[in-house]
């Protein structure tokens, strides 16, 4: 026959004492994982908009590298409509031009209408080779910039889904904060007074972490060794033992056994 709770610790004096260091231990560990993750969102919550500020900018220079090609387009663009306008205006002048000529009374004024003419058949001659060359980089850049577009679009729908990820997260940080401080506030309740300030104390003095993690006889907190006889009774005992070099509350985790 099994015996009951009572009956067994009426038998052994010590296993209740055990059993409440126990769940002190587990109470403590706990609890350390709340301020944990408490600290990793109020991290986040700085980083986060830091991040979403930094892809805007790497977005935002990337864009205006990839678009030179455009602007220089654009440029060329304006240039050819500008020497089509001046080609036109030449032409006006020279059909004026040729008909003064019909009402001229000398060699004079009919000879400096030629010459009127002659410069500006040459300067249409110019502005056309300009407009040939124009073409030619137009007709190269049309093709960059087709490229170009394409780069810019998948870039941009690559950035909105990171910044989207971001967004989701830093606006998720809040609820998440409020679930966590409550499982902190539920399990600070069942902790003792005294253990609570002991485990403050430690924690204050060792940036945030009050209870951690041994295994293979190292201290995952000050990353030292611990002494083989401390290791031995971390393994075998319950009861709430510190690290001879970070004082902060040890407990041992075996890294090769699943959680």
């Amino acid at each position: 026959m099994s015996m009951t709770y009572p009956e067994a610790y009426a038998k052994d004096p010590n296993k209740k004492r055990r059993k409440l260091l126990k769940e002190n231990l587990l109470l403590l560990i706990n609890l350390q994982e709340c301020d944990s993750q408490l600290v990793k969102l109020a991290v986040k919550k700085k980083k986060l908009p830091e991040n979403i500020e930094k892809l805007d900018k790497e977005f935002s220079s990337f864009k205006e590298g990839i678009e030179k090609n455009k602007i220089k387009y654009d440029e060329l663009k304006s240039r050819h409509t500008e020497s089509e306008g001046k080609i036109k205006k030449l032409n006006e002048g020279m059909v004026k031009t040729k008909e003064k000529m019909l009402e001229v009374k000398n060699n004079k004024e009919y000879q400096a209408m030629l010459k009127e003419i002659e410069i500006a058949e040459s300067s249409r001659g110019d502005i056309e080779s300009e407009i040939i060359s124009i073409l030619e980089e137009l007709d190269k850049l049309s093709m960059l910039v087709k490229k170009d577009d394409e780069t810019l679009k998948q870039t941009k729908n690559k950035y909105e889904q990171e910044k989207k990820i971001l967004e989701d997260d830093l606006n998720a940080i809040d609820a998440d904060v409020v679930d966590w401080e409550k499982k902190r506030l539920d399990l600070q309740k069942k902790v003792s007074a005294d253990l609570l300030a002991r485990y403050e104390k430690i924690k204050k003095r060792n940036k945030g972490v009050g209870v951690i993690s041994v295994w293979k006889a190292v201290c995952n907190g000050c990353h030292m060794n611990i002494p083989p006889q401390l290791y031995n009774e971390l393994q075998k005992s319950n009861e709430l033992l510190s690290c001879p070099n970070c004082n902060r509350i040890m407990y041992f985790h075996d890294m090769e056994k699943p959680d």
